[in-house]
């Protein structure tokens, strides 16, 4: 099983849209029973939040149900447990090489790695388009997909 956890600052917009979009693709695919897609924050600040009630109907919009889904934070056993720790901005980055002291496997990446246009998923909590969030977290993780299946996972 190919364990996944995507990461963002609060763990209740980019990452779990990202949780649950992959969740979504997989199981379009008939996939799901060979992935564990969790999410976490690099923060305090919303532990124990659900997710952002924007963010939960950008997702409903599309048909995605992410009912249950409460902020917990990123801890360094998850960098042993995880294959993949999947961040959603420089900061996050930076943040989880911190609080897993380092990333000596190569797990960690940036989801927008995984598409022509590298680069940051803007945090909707401050530019409230979470249209466009949603649309850039839709390309990484079929980007991510494709990664996936071209090196046999």
């Amino acid at each position: 099983m190919i364990k996944i956890l995507f990461i963002c600052h609060g763990n209740i917009c980019r990452s779990p849209m990202a949780e649950f979009v992959l969740k979504d693709m997989l199981s379009v695919r008939g996939l799901s029973d060979k992935y564990l897609v969790e999410s976490a924050a690099t923060s305090t600040e919303e532990l124990g939040n659900p997710v952002y009630p924007p963010a939960r109907r950008k997702l409903l919009d599309h048909g995605i149900d992410c009912t249950g889904k409460r902020a917990r934070q990123l801890c360094r056993e998850d960098y042993k447990k995880f294959d993949y720790l999947i961040g959603m901005d420089r900061a996050n980055m930076r943040n989880m090489l911190r609080m897993c002291g380092g990333d000596p496997e190569s797990k960690m990446y940036e989801l927008m790695d995984f598409t022509d246009r590298p680069g940051e998923v803007a945090d909707p909590w401050y530019t409230r388009d979470f249209e466009s969030t949603y649309n850039d977290v839709v390309e990484g993780c079929a980007g991510f997909l494709d990664f996936l299946a071209k090196s046999g996972e």
